[in-house]
């Protein structure tokens, strides 16, 4: 597994705290992006003996990847080339702005399955367009739905959207509205969804407009409501609720995320890029600090203490990675082994949410959290550990 961190939007969205740079149009690619293209690519020179069980997927992420012009996401493809020819990895997903798809057109989406993608990941978060201006997102609903039309022509047969419910401002009505609008979007309904409620994130705008009183948080007793609307107008649809917030058709689940949830190891390249290594019983987790200055001086002189000048590591303690096991696992349908849960956990815990139908045995000997616990899933967990 290998995932790619693209530090670069053209504008912050409110709610968002994720580690990314302003890239406005007209930037020139020589000045920051063909040197950024050049430090990923002596990162992983550098780092690719490290991968562990692959690379059997690719997920370029952000920030924004549909900022960059074409020409460099070619440039980050060609270096997962075999005999001249993409990598044939079994997902290759792209994180897509709908703005960017619309102002690119099919060409620019033909050209991401000429790279070898076969997923995308776009985010739409809502399709109100008040609500999307609350947001700071750039595109409009129209265009979220003309970007998805543009994807089905250019013969994209893998997407997923992005959504968020607990918004200010969006009553349940308006989030039963939005949930029929995707399933009769043109070209068939998604093959996956993402749904994730609205938090407020240490850095993000909205956690200055929390402080200074401009924006209250919806309540619980509302979020829990639109979350339980999203799983049963889902589920009547068709998809499988594998994990918590994630939603696919049959045979749609996400290879990359799962492995992710199943404990697999990974590779992160690029600005506050995160990876996890397993070496026999030992656990180590590292990342690279969030700067794209500090990445590019680290990573453009090829030096040898490159590696340990931009990142931090960490070794799990055994407490922690059984803690991170359980968190992982009963966040999907799955669940663990039972036995494996009680060696973990607290038995007697267990035991007193297995009777109260907080959790739930499933016929394989697994114990999940069932649908209808899925949204205090962290309470749950927290009873147990």
């Amino acid at each position: 597994m290998i995932y790619i961190h693209i530090p670069f939007c053209r504008t912050f969205c409110t709610y968002c705290g994720f580690y990314s740079e302003l890239l406005c149009r007209g930037t020139r690619k020589d000045k920051v992006l063909q040197p950024f293209c050049k430090a990923l690519e002596n990162e992983f020179a550098a780092r690719k003996s490290g991968l562990q069980d692959g690379p059997d997927t690719l997920y370029i992420g952000g920030g924004t990847p549909s900022v960059l012009p074409f020409s460099v996401l070619q440039t980050l493809a060609s270096l997962f080339m075999d005999e001249g020819r993409p990598h044939r990895f079994r997902e290759f997903t792209v994180e897509v702005n709908p703005e960017d798809i619309v102002s690119g057109g099919q060409d620019y989406a033909e050209g991401l399955l000429s790279l070898g993608v076969n997923r995308i990941s776009m985010g739409v978060q809502s399709y109100d367009d008040g609500i999307l201006r609350w947001m700071n997102r750039r595109h409009t609903a129209g265009g979220a739905v003309e970007a998805y039309r543009i994807l089905r022509r250019a013969g994209v047969e893998n997407i997923s959207l992005d959504l968020i419910f607990g918004v200010p401002g969006m009553g349940h009505g308006l989030w039963k509205e939005t949930l029929g609008r995707i399933l009769d979007l043109p070209g068939g309904m998604p093959e996956h969804i993402s749904a994730y409620q609205l938090s407020v994130e240490p850095g993000s705008a909205l956690e200055k407009m929390m402080a200074r009183g401009r924006c209250r948080e919806v309540g619980d007793e509302e979020c829990r409501l639109q979350y339980m609307t999203l799983c049963e107008v889902l589920g009547n649809a068709g998809y499988r609720h594998y994990e918590v917030s994630n939603f696919a058709l049959p045979g749609y689940e996400a290879v990359h995320n799962s492995a992710y949830w199943s404990g697999e190891p990974y590779l992160g390249l690029g600005p506050g890029a995160h990876s996890f290594r397993i070496d026999g019983d030992r656990r180590t987790r590292s990342w690279n600090r969030p700067s794209v200055e500090a990445y590019l001086s680290a990573w453009l002189s090829c030096r040898d203490d490159a590696e340990t000048d931009i990142m931090e590591t960490e070794e799990l303690t055994q407490e922690q990675a059984a803690l991170e096991r359980i968190m992982l696992s009963l966040r999907t349908d799955t669940g663990l082994p039972e036995p494996e849960l009680l060696r973990l956990a607290m038995p007697g815990q267990v035991r007193k949410h297995l009777s109260a139908g907080t959790l739930t045995r499933l016929p394989d000997g697994n114990v999940r959290i069932p649908e209808s616990g899925f949204f205090i899933s962290d309470s749950i967990i927290a009873d147990i550990v």
